[in-house]
Protein backbone atom coordinates (compact mmCIF):
# COMPACT_ATOMS: atom_id res chain seq x y z
CA UNK A 1 0.00 0.00 0.00
CA UNK A 2 1.44 3.39 -0.97
CA UNK A 3 0.86 6.64 0.80
CA UNK A 4 -1.47 9.07 -0.93
CA UNK A 5 0.09 12.22 -2.28
CA UNK A 6 0.01 15.25 -0.04
CA UNK A 7 -2.72 17.64 -1.04
CA UNK A 8 -1.57 21.20 -1.50
CA UNK A 9 -3.90 24.12 -0.85
CA UNK A 10 -3.58 25.22 -4.46
CA UNK A 11 -5.01 22.02 -5.95
CA UNK A 12 -8.54 22.16 -7.23
CA UNK A 13 -11.38 20.99 -5.00
CA UNK A 14 -12.04 18.01 -7.27
CA UNK A 15 -8.53 16.71 -6.72
CA UNK A 16 -9.01 17.03 -2.92
CA UNK A 17 -12.25 15.11 -3.11
CA UNK A 18 -10.52 12.38 -5.09
CA UNK A 19 -7.86 12.08 -2.43
CA UNK A 20 -10.49 11.93 0.29
CA UNK A 21 -12.38 9.25 -1.57
CA UNK A 22 -9.14 7.31 -1.80
CA UNK A 23 -8.27 7.76 1.90
CA UNK A 24 -11.68 7.16 3.50
CA UNK A 25 -12.11 3.50 2.43
CA UNK A 26 -8.63 2.68 3.69
CA UNK A 27 -9.24 4.41 7.02
CA UNK A 28 -12.67 2.80 7.32
CA UNK A 29 -11.29 -0.67 6.54
CA UNK A 30 -8.68 -0.37 9.31
CA UNK A 31 -10.60 1.47 12.04
CA UNK A 32 -13.77 -0.63 11.92
CA UNK A 33 -12.04 -3.96 12.81
CA UNK A 34 -10.17 -2.29 15.68
CA UNK A 35 -13.39 -0.74 16.95
CA UNK A 36 -15.22 -4.06 16.61
CA UNK A 37 -12.43 -5.75 18.57
CA UNK A 38 -12.82 -3.14 21.30
CA UNK A 39 -16.59 -3.71 21.44
CA UNK A 40 -16.00 -7.46 21.64
CA UNK A 41 -13.55 -6.96 24.51
CA UNK A 42 -16.06 -4.77 26.33
CA UNK A 43 -18.69 -7.48 25.94
CA UNK A 44 -16.34 -10.20 27.18
CA UNK A 45 -15.24 -8.04 30.12
CA UNK A 46 -18.74 -6.83 31.03
CA UNK A 47 -18.66 -8.68 34.35
CA UNK A 48 -15.16 -7.54 35.26
CA UNK A 49 -14.19 -4.48 37.25
CA UNK A 50 -15.35 -1.06 36.11
CA UNK A 51 -11.72 0.11 35.87
CA UNK A 52 -10.97 -2.56 33.25
CA UNK A 53 -14.00 -1.61 31.18
CA UNK A 54 -13.16 2.09 31.26
CA UNK A 55 -9.55 1.38 30.23
CA UNK A 56 -10.72 -0.66 27.21
CA UNK A 57 -13.26 2.03 26.39
CA UNK A 58 -10.52 4.70 26.35
CA UNK A 59 -7.96 2.61 24.45
CA UNK A 60 -10.36 1.51 21.69
CA UNK A 61 -10.75 4.90 19.91
CA UNK A 62 -7.04 5.69 20.34
CA UNK A 63 -6.05 2.34 18.81
CA UNK A 64 -8.56 2.87 15.97
CA UNK A 65 -7.11 6.31 15.21
CA UNK A 66 -3.57 4.94 15.20
CA UNK A 67 -4.57 2.07 12.91
CA UNK A 68 -6.28 4.48 10.52
CA UNK A 69 -3.31 6.86 10.47
CA UNK A 70 -0.84 4.05 9.86
CA UNK A 71 -3.01 2.60 7.10
CA UNK A 72 -3.52 5.90 5.32
CA UNK A 73 0.19 6.71 5.50
CA UNK A 74 1.08 3.31 4.08
CA UNK A 75 3.36 2.77 7.09
CA UNK A 76 5.73 5.34 5.62
CA UNK A 77 7.12 7.06 8.65
CA UNK A 78 7.72 10.72 8.07
CA UNK A 79 7.67 13.76 10.31
CA UNK A 80 3.89 14.18 10.06
CA UNK A 81 3.15 10.53 10.85
CA UNK A 82 5.63 10.48 13.73
CA UNK A 83 4.04 13.60 15.18
CA UNK A 84 0.56 12.12 14.98
CA UNK A 85 1.69 8.89 16.59
CA UNK A 86 3.40 10.80 19.38
CA UNK A 87 0.21 12.81 19.94
CA UNK A 88 -1.80 9.57 20.14
CA UNK A 89 0.74 8.16 22.58
CA UNK A 90 0.56 11.28 24.76
CA UNK A 91 -3.23 11.09 24.72
CA UNK A 92 -2.99 7.46 25.78
CA UNK A 93 -0.58 8.26 28.61
CA UNK A 94 -2.98 10.89 29.93
CA UNK A 95 -6.35 9.22 29.38
CA UNK A 96 -5.56 5.69 30.56
CA UNK A 97 -4.45 6.71 34.12
CA UNK A 98 -7.39 9.12 34.22
CA UNK A 99 -9.75 6.29 33.26
CA UNK A 100 -8.24 4.07 35.95
CA UNK A 101 -8.65 6.73 38.66
CA UNK A 102 -12.12 7.66 37.47
CA UNK A 103 -13.14 4.01 37.29
CA UNK A 104 -12.04 3.42 40.87
CA UNK A 105 -13.91 6.50 42.06
CA UNK A 106 -17.08 5.46 40.25
CA UNK A 107 -16.73 1.88 41.51
CA UNK A 108 -16.31 3.04 45.12
CA UNK A 109 -19.27 5.37 44.80
CA UNK A 110 -21.38 2.64 43.20
CA UNK A 111 -20.47 0.21 45.97
CA UNK A 112 -21.20 2.85 48.62
CA UNK A 113 -24.57 3.68 47.05
CA UNK A 114 -25.48 0.01 46.76
CA UNK A 115 -24.51 -0.62 50.38
CA UNK A 116 -26.45 2.48 51.45
CA UNK A 117 -29.54 1.23 49.60
CA UNK A 118 -29.12 -2.21 51.18
CA UNK A 119 -28.77 -0.64 54.63
CA UNK A 120 -31.84 1.52 54.03
CA UNK A 121 -33.89 -1.47 52.89
CA UNK A 122 -32.68 -3.52 55.86
CA UNK A 123 -33.50 -0.68 58.26
CA UNK A 124 -36.96 -0.27 56.76
CA UNK A 125 -37.59 -4.01 56.99
CA UNK A 126 -36.35 -3.95 60.58
CA UNK A 127 -38.67 -1.05 61.41
CA UNK A 128 -41.66 -2.84 59.91
CA UNK A 129 -40.76 -6.00 61.79
CA UNK A 130 -40.32 -4.04 65.00
CA UNK A 131 -43.72 -2.36 64.62
CA UNK A 132 -45.32 -5.76 64.02
CA UNK A 133 -43.64 -7.31 67.06
CA UNK A 134 -44.36 -4.39 69.36
CA UNK A 135 -47.97 -4.13 68.21
CA UNK A 136 -48.46 -7.79 69.04
CA UNK A 137 -46.66 -7.53 72.38
CA UNK A 138 -48.55 -4.41 73.40
CA UNK A 139 -51.95 -5.87 72.55
CA UNK A 140 -51.50 -8.88 74.84
CA UNK A 141 -50.92 -7.07 78.18
CA UNK A 142 -53.33 -4.27 77.24
CA UNK A 143 -56.07 -6.79 76.54
CA UNK A 144 -55.40 -8.46 79.89
CA UNK A 145 -55.44 -5.16 81.77
CA UNK A 146 -58.66 -4.12 80.04
CA UNK A 147 -60.40 -7.41 80.79
CA UNK A 148 -59.38 -7.40 84.45
CA UNK A 149 -60.28 -3.73 84.88
CA UNK A 150 -63.74 -4.36 83.36
CA UNK A 151 -64.20 -7.36 85.66
CA UNK A 152 -63.39 -5.22 88.69
CA UNK A 153 -65.61 -2.36 87.49
CA UNK A 154 -68.57 -4.67 86.78
CA UNK A 155 -68.30 -6.35 90.16
CA UNK A 156 -67.63 -9.76 88.63
CA UNK A 157 -64.84 -10.12 91.19
CA UNK A 158 -65.88 -9.20 94.69
CA UNK A 159 -63.89 -11.24 97.16
CA UNK A 160 -60.98 -9.26 98.63
CA UNK A 161 -58.47 -12.00 97.79
CA UNK A 162 -59.55 -12.13 94.14
CA UNK A 163 -59.58 -8.33 93.90
CA UNK A 164 -56.03 -8.22 95.30
CA UNK A 165 -54.98 -10.90 92.80
CA UNK A 166 -56.41 -8.93 89.89
CA UNK A 167 -54.73 -5.76 91.15
CA UNK A 168 -51.37 -7.54 91.38
CA UNK A 169 -51.74 -8.92 87.86
CA UNK A 170 -52.68 -5.48 86.55
CA UNK A 171 -49.61 -4.08 88.28
CA UNK A 172 -47.41 -6.78 86.73
CA UNK A 173 -48.73 -6.13 83.23
CA UNK A 174 -48.29 -2.39 83.76
CA UNK A 175 -44.68 -2.88 84.77
CA UNK A 176 -44.16 -5.04 81.70
CA UNK A 177 -45.58 -2.32 79.46
CA UNK A 178 -43.45 0.28 81.19
CA UNK A 179 -40.35 -1.82 80.57
CA UNK A 180 -41.21 -2.17 76.89
CA UNK A 181 -41.69 1.59 76.56
CA UNK A 182 -38.34 2.16 78.28
CA UNK A 183 -36.69 -0.28 75.86
CA UNK A 184 -38.22 1.48 72.86
CA UNK A 185 -37.07 4.86 74.13
CA UNK A 186 -33.54 3.60 74.74
CA UNK A 187 -33.42 1.93 71.33
CA UNK A 188 -34.65 5.09 69.61
CA UNK A 189 -31.88 7.10 71.29
CA UNK A 190 -29.29 4.58 70.12
CA UNK A 191 -30.50 4.37 66.53
CA UNK A 192 -30.89 8.17 66.27
CA UNK A 193 -27.37 8.75 67.57
CA UNK A 194 -28.77 10.83 70.44
CA UNK A 195 -27.19 8.73 73.18
CA UNK A 196 -24.95 10.91 75.36
CA UNK A 197 -22.68 9.11 77.81
CA UNK A 198 -21.07 10.59 80.89
CA UNK A 199 -17.85 8.59 81.09
CA UNK A 200 -15.98 7.79 84.27
CA UNK A 201 -13.96 4.92 85.76
CA UNK A 202 -16.48 2.15 86.45
CA UNK A 203 -15.55 -1.02 88.41
CA UNK A 204 -17.25 -3.92 86.63
CA UNK A 205 -17.41 -5.79 89.93
CA UNK A 206 -20.05 -3.36 91.21
CA UNK A 207 -21.99 -3.43 87.94
CA UNK A 208 -22.09 -7.23 87.80
CA UNK A 209 -22.94 -7.57 91.50
CA UNK A 210 -25.88 -5.17 91.25
CA UNK A 211 -27.18 -6.86 88.09
CA UNK A 212 -27.01 -10.33 89.63
CA UNK A 213 -28.70 -9.11 92.80
CA UNK A 214 -31.53 -7.62 90.75
CA UNK A 215 -32.00 -10.79 88.68
CA UNK A 216 -31.71 -13.26 91.56
CA UNK A 217 -35.47 -13.33 92.33
CA UNK A 218 -36.24 -14.10 88.68
CA UNK A 219 -33.64 -16.87 88.64
CA UNK A 220 -34.98 -18.33 91.89
CA UNK A 221 -38.54 -18.44 90.56
CA UNK A 222 -37.33 -20.34 87.53
CA UNK A 223 -34.90 -22.47 89.57
CA UNK A 224 -31.89 -21.29 87.58
CA UNK A 225 -28.52 -21.02 89.32
CA UNK A 226 -26.55 -17.78 88.98
CA UNK A 227 -22.77 -18.16 89.21
CA UNK A 228 -20.15 -15.39 89.01
CA UNK A 229 -16.39 -15.93 88.70
CA UNK A 230 -13.59 -13.51 88.01
CA UNK A 231 -9.95 -13.79 87.00
CA UNK A 232 -9.74 -10.06 87.70
CA UNK A 233 -12.06 -7.19 88.55
CA UNK A 234 -11.35 -4.73 85.73
CA UNK A 235 -12.17 -1.05 85.72
CA UNK A 236 -13.47 0.36 82.45
CA UNK A 237 -14.15 3.85 81.14
CA UNK A 238 -17.88 4.04 80.73
CA UNK A 239 -21.27 5.14 81.97
CA UNK A 240 -22.52 3.20 84.99
CA UNK A 241 -26.28 3.19 84.14
CA UNK A 242 -25.72 2.07 80.55
CA UNK A 243 -23.21 -0.64 81.50
CA UNK A 244 -25.61 -1.86 84.20
CA UNK A 245 -28.32 -2.11 81.54
CA UNK A 246 -26.00 -4.15 79.29
CA UNK A 247 -25.25 -6.67 82.04
CA UNK A 248 -28.89 -6.77 83.18
CA UNK A 249 -30.12 -7.41 79.64
CA UNK A 250 -27.58 -10.18 79.05
CA UNK A 251 -28.26 -11.92 82.37
CA UNK A 252 -32.04 -11.56 81.97
CA UNK A 253 -31.82 -12.99 78.45
CA UNK A 254 -29.69 -15.90 79.71
CA UNK A 255 -32.15 -16.70 82.53
CA UNK A 256 -35.12 -16.56 80.17
CA UNK A 257 -33.54 -19.06 77.78
CA UNK A 258 -32.13 -21.45 80.37
CA UNK A 259 -34.35 -24.36 81.46
CA UNK A 260 -35.06 -25.03 85.16
CA UNK A 261 -32.12 -26.48 87.11
CA UNK A 262 -29.79 -24.92 84.52
CA UNK A 263 -26.94 -22.52 85.22
CA UNK A 264 -26.17 -18.99 84.08
CA UNK A 265 -22.48 -18.20 84.55
CA UNK A 266 -20.98 -14.71 84.47
CA UNK A 267 -17.22 -14.45 84.06
CA UNK A 268 -14.94 -11.43 84.20
CA UNK A 269 -11.36 -11.12 83.04
CA UNK A 270 -8.80 -9.00 81.22
CA UNK A 271 -7.38 -9.61 77.76
CA UNK A 272 -4.72 -7.13 76.72
CA UNK A 273 -6.20 -3.64 76.94
CA UNK A 274 -9.78 -4.88 77.18
CA UNK A 275 -12.04 -6.02 79.96
CA UNK A 276 -13.90 -9.19 79.05
CA UNK A 277 -17.39 -9.99 80.34
CA UNK A 278 -18.84 -13.39 79.34
CA UNK A 279 -22.38 -14.59 80.09
CA UNK A 280 -23.02 -18.31 79.51
CA UNK A 281 -26.52 -19.79 79.43
CA UNK A 282 -27.99 -23.26 79.02
CA UNK A 283 -30.25 -22.59 76.05
CA UNK A 284 -29.10 -25.65 74.12
CA UNK A 285 -27.36 -23.60 71.44
CA UNK A 286 -28.38 -21.26 68.64
CA UNK A 287 -28.62 -22.48 65.03
CA UNK A 288 -25.58 -21.34 63.07
CA UNK A 289 -27.70 -19.48 60.52
CA UNK A 290 -29.22 -17.39 63.33
CA UNK A 291 -26.07 -16.48 65.27
CA UNK A 292 -25.39 -13.44 63.10
CA UNK A 293 -28.94 -12.15 63.69
CA UNK A 294 -29.31 -12.42 67.47
CA UNK A 295 -28.55 -8.70 67.92
CA UNK A 296 -31.11 -7.57 65.35
CA UNK A 297 -34.11 -5.62 66.55
CA UNK A 298 -37.14 -7.83 67.30
CA UNK A 299 -35.31 -11.03 66.34
CA UNK A 300 -36.26 -13.95 68.58
CA UNK A 301 -34.98 -16.96 66.73
CA UNK A 302 -36.62 -20.33 66.37
CA UNK A 303 -38.33 -22.35 69.03
CA UNK A 304 -35.52 -24.90 68.82
CA UNK A 305 -33.24 -22.57 70.73
CA UNK A 306 -35.13 -22.38 73.98
CA UNK A 307 -37.69 -24.30 75.96
CA UNK A 308 -41.17 -22.83 75.88
CA UNK A 309 -41.68 -20.43 78.78
CA UNK A 310 -44.30 -21.08 81.40
CA UNK A 311 -47.41 -19.00 81.39
CA UNK A 312 -46.12 -16.71 84.18
CA UNK A 313 -42.90 -15.93 82.35
CA UNK A 314 -43.21 -12.90 80.05
CA UNK A 315 -41.62 -13.27 76.65
CA UNK A 316 -39.20 -10.51 75.74
CA UNK A 317 -39.91 -8.06 72.95
CA UNK A 318 -36.67 -8.89 71.20
CA UNK A 319 -35.07 -5.56 72.08
CA UNK A 320 -32.72 -6.45 74.94
CA UNK A 321 -29.81 -7.77 72.88
CA UNK A 322 -30.17 -4.98 70.29
CA UNK A 323 -29.99 -2.41 73.09
CA UNK A 324 -27.00 -4.17 74.65
CA UNK A 325 -25.17 -4.12 71.32
CA UNK A 326 -25.88 -0.42 70.80
CA UNK A 327 -24.73 0.48 74.30
CA UNK A 328 -21.55 -1.60 74.04
CA UNK A 329 -20.65 -0.02 70.70
CA UNK A 330 -21.34 3.43 72.18
CA UNK A 331 -18.57 2.58 74.67
CA UNK A 332 -16.28 1.68 71.74
CA UNK A 333 -16.56 -1.95 72.72
CA UNK A 334 -17.60 -5.12 70.93
CA UNK A 335 -20.18 -7.80 71.69
CA UNK A 336 -20.32 -11.24 70.09
CA UNK A 337 -22.32 -14.45 70.47
CA UNK A 338 -21.32 -18.04 69.83
CA UNK A 339 -22.34 -21.49 70.96
CA UNK A 340 -20.42 -22.66 73.99
CA UNK A 341 -20.87 -25.83 76.00
CA UNK A 342 -24.53 -26.58 76.75
CA UNK A 343 -25.70 -23.21 75.53
CA UNK A 344 -24.54 -19.89 74.18
CA UNK A 345 -21.91 -17.39 75.30
CA UNK A 346 -22.36 -13.64 74.94
CA UNK A 347 -18.99 -11.94 75.25
CA UNK A 348 -18.48 -8.21 75.77
CA UNK A 349 -15.11 -6.50 75.33
CA UNK A 350 -14.68 -2.97 76.69
CA UNK A 351 -11.57 -0.75 76.78
CA UNK A 352 -9.94 -0.58 80.17
CA UNK A 353 -9.73 2.75 81.99
CA UNK A 354 -6.24 4.23 81.77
Amino acid sequence: MTAPDVISPAEPMSTMLQHLLHILPVAFALTVPVTALGVLLLYLLRNRRLVTNLTVLVLTPIAAVMAGVLGVSGFMFNATLTTMLLVCLMVMLVTVPTAVVLGRMIARRSVWEREARDRERAAEASRRELVAWISHDLRTPLAGIRAMAEALADGVVSEPREVAGYANRIGGETRRLSGMVDDLFELSRITAGALELTLSAVPLQDVVSDALAGQSPVAERKKVRLVATAEAWPIVLGSDPELARVVRNLVSNAIRHTPPDGTVAVQLGVDGGNAVLAVDDGCGGIPEQELSRVFEVAFRGTAARTPAPRGDEPVGAGLGLAIAKGLVEAHRGRITAHNHGPGCRFEVRLPLAV
